[in-house]
């Protein structure tokens, strides 16, 4: 591993934070944490932390020996020193005196001697860090080194390694405990550089940052040439002669981990689909099942993907129609599996827990890759970004003896950790959460709206438009991960190809806004037959294209879904010289209600918004101003000519879209949206 100090950089950081009153140790601090923070084969998503020892001056002029240790939430990569709370040095000393300490207390004592009380929660191995007496402290969850800490008899092996110089703790979970054992090991010998720590990671410590640093590269430097020495080739197993590709399983796989609530309700998941020639090799190898059947590398692992990754067959392409079958019977037997662990630990103490949802959070599939499922597309991102880790770790534990990682009981009292599940029930899902949402005409005024009211609700946000550079602008301003794809309508291979981009993307699709259109004006008797033939192709035919895709995907997830679509007052209340969009509107009213008919039972809910007089692409300012002239009115009148007297804006269509995408028990309906006309009342 390289050593990436540069004594440049060091300095230009250094200068950088002493204009905001940093000091050159914090300063440096910060730096070599963003150093191994950078590399995902030291640290990952949390599985790290660094502290420095120092002196800081309180509001009140006090002086107070300290720990900038990390703080919970903070990615070492990005970090700032706020990241790096100062906790009071001395009450923390004075615990070590304690014979025992419980997690709770441990951190009111944490955050009772924050200097600052608006900090994040220091570290859970904060302690831990204040009870070696260096200067500069560094932890990491090196893949290397869980290669050789993942051994059925780890010492031997760390000794032949690292030598005399790193010191070895047995597995203790991180804690008042593991601080205490991790510094009588150093006190019998202070001549050491670090800690093995067993089934868990490395601390590597030093009187400057570029020491503890360096001392850290350095021993997982030696861990990787170790390990590289010993890599052989995994043995393969035999493929099927044509392979599904990932998007045709992805929505399949998707439906099969929701959560099912019951009543047609489901907790979805979004997933993200990962491969590589590393990847291929291990989860198309014969080994990869009972390898991974052993457990996770490091136990925080357990917070990401639970004890492990569910693994399926390869699916052959012409099979396609008995592979769901497949995924369920495998999803159905790591539930299984999964409460039984529960059930099992649970069950050894008197602790009253709440099991979590037992549904994977990896899926590998040998010849394709493997998918990482989560809540939320950064969920499953992390989930993959472990997965890799994970594949890394255990294939080079398996070169250098054998991958036995920490016993399912113990991983238990990890994942159950109140500490870790106080996170979690932090994190408060919002009620679309998990949903992914696809809206055509994603670029005007009413998709805009639409995808920005879903994305506030949780929801992930394909945004479909004929422009597709305006489609990419909407989705940066949605958020939420949101993307942009063009896609023209009428052409029923341009729709597939954008819900094909969603499913590549987010794993599926849940809710369909159909609302791509437009107007052309004339009287009926005499318009051109093209002209009507177009209007039909784009406000008709269109919609049902992407009808016809919504039900393809909803139906291959089985989770139900909401298919909603933009019908417009003409539908109902058709006005002179307008047939030509108003007919092709009625029918897509229809449309929805045949489709509501005959999907029903697939728990597809499918609605209609009735809205009228919105500013948009096609109610632009010009003709606005037009029509107020001609009728005599202001532009304000005009566009407040309702029972209401209110401007009705795309917002407020928007709102009447949600409400469908939320109404559990509604379908076949029509929601009008125009501050009140009787004439398009419907009766």
């Amino acid at each position: 591993m390289e050593n990436l100090w540069r004594d440049s950089d060091a300095e230009a950081i250094v200068a950088q934070y002493a204009k905001k009153g940093v000091s050159r140790d914090l300063a440096l601090r910060v730096y070599t944490t963003r150093l191994l923070g950078g590399d995902p084969r030291l640290v990952l998503h949390g599985g790290g932390n660094t502290s420095l020892k120092t002196t800081v001056t309180d509001l009140v002029g006090d002086s107070w020996d300290v720990l900038c240790v990390k703080g919970s939430g903070w990615d070492m990569g990005i970090i700032e020193p706020q990241g790096l709370p100062a906790v009071k040095l001395g009450a923390l000393l004075k615990a070590r005196k304690l014979d025992r300490l419980s997690d709770e207390d441990m951190v009111a004592l944490q955050r009772a001697n924050l200097i600052d009380p608006s900090s994040p929660n220091p570290s859970v191995e904060t302690l831990l860090h204040a009870f070696l007496p260096h200067k500069f402290v560094d932890h990491t969850h090196s893949t290397a080194i869980l290669a050789i800490a993942d051994q059925p008899d780890t010492r031997p092996i760390a000794d032949a390694v690292f030598g005399p110089k790193m010191g070895f703790v047995p597995y203790i979970m991180p804690g008042f405990d593991l601080a205490k054992a991790a510094a009588e090991i150093y006190e019998q010998d202070p001549s050491v550089e670090g800690l093995i720590l067993d089934k868990h990671g490395i601390f590597t410590f030093g009187d400057t940052a570029k020491e503890a640093y360096g001392r850290m590269i350095h021993y997982v430097t030696l861990a990787e040439e170790h390990v590289r020495t010993r890599r052989s080739p995994l043995t393969p197993v035999t493929l099927p002669g044509k392979l599904a590709k990932p998007e045709e399983i992805a929505s399949m796989l998707r439906g099969a981990v929701a959560v099912d609530r019951g009543e047609g309700r489901f907790d979805r998941m979004v997933s993200e689909f990962r491969t590589s020639p590393q990847v291929l090799e291990f989860v198309n190898s014969a080994q990869a099942e009972d390898i991974l059947a052993r457990g996770v590398s490091t136990p925080d692992l357990s917070i990401r993907i639970k004890t492990g990754p569910m693994i399926l067959p390869a699916p052959e392409a012409d099979k396609l129609g008995d592979f769901r079958k497949i995924i369920d019977e495998r999803t159905a037997a790591y539930v299984k599996a999964y409460t039984a662990y529960f059930n099992d630990n649970d069950a050894n103490d008197d602790i009253k827990r709440t099991m979590l949802d037992p549904m994977p959070r990896l899926t590998l599939v040998p010849g394709l890759g493997m998918f990482g499922h989560g809540r939320t597309l950064k969920d499953a991102k992390i989930a993959a970004d472990v997965g890799e880790m994970l594949i890394e770790a255990a294939r080079d534990a398996e070169a250098v003896g054998r991958f036995q990682p920490l016993s399912r009981a113990d991983l238990f009292s990890l994942e159950y950790w109140s500490l870790e599940q106080a996170k979690l029930a932090g994190a408060k899902p919002k009620p679309l959460t998990g949903q992914v949402a696809l809206v055509t005409g994603g670029a005007g005024a009413i998709g805009a709206a639409t995808a920005k009211a879903f994305a506030r609700e949780g929801a992930h946000v394909v945004v479909v438009d004929l422009d597709g550079a305006k489609a990419a602008d909407v989705a940066k301003s949605v958020g939420n991960n949101a993307i942009g794809v063009a896609c023209d309508v009428t052409d029923p291979a341009s729709v597939r190809a954008a819900f094909d981009a969603a499913v590549k993307t987010f794993g599926g699709v849940d809710i369909v806004v159909s609302n791509a259109g437009a107007a052309w004006e004339g009287a009926i008797a005499t318009l051109d037959d093209a002209l009507l033939r177009k209007s039909f192709e784009l406000n008709f035919f269109a919609h049902q294209h992407v009808a016809q895709n919504a039900v393809r995907v909803m139906k291959a997830q089985g989770t139900g879904g909401a298919l909603l679509f933009n019908a417009s007052k003409q539908a109902v209340n058709p006005g002179a010289r307008f047939g030509a969009y108003g007919l092709p509107k009625a029918a897509t009213l229809f449309l929805s209600r045949q489709y509501a008919l005959e999907h029903g039972s697939d728990g597809i809910r499918v609605n209609a918004v009735n809205a009228d007089r919105i500013r948009s692409g096609l109610l632009s300012n010009d003709m606005i101003a037009s029509r107020s002239a001609a009728r005599g009115l202001s532009e304000k009148d005009y566009m407040s000519g309702n029972l209401l007297g209110q401007e009705v804006t795309a917002d407020d269509v928007a709102q009447a879209f949600l409400h469908h995408a939320l109404a559990e028990r509604t379908t076949a309906d029509v929601t009008t949206v125009d501050g009140g006309n009787i004439a398009a009342a419907l009766r």
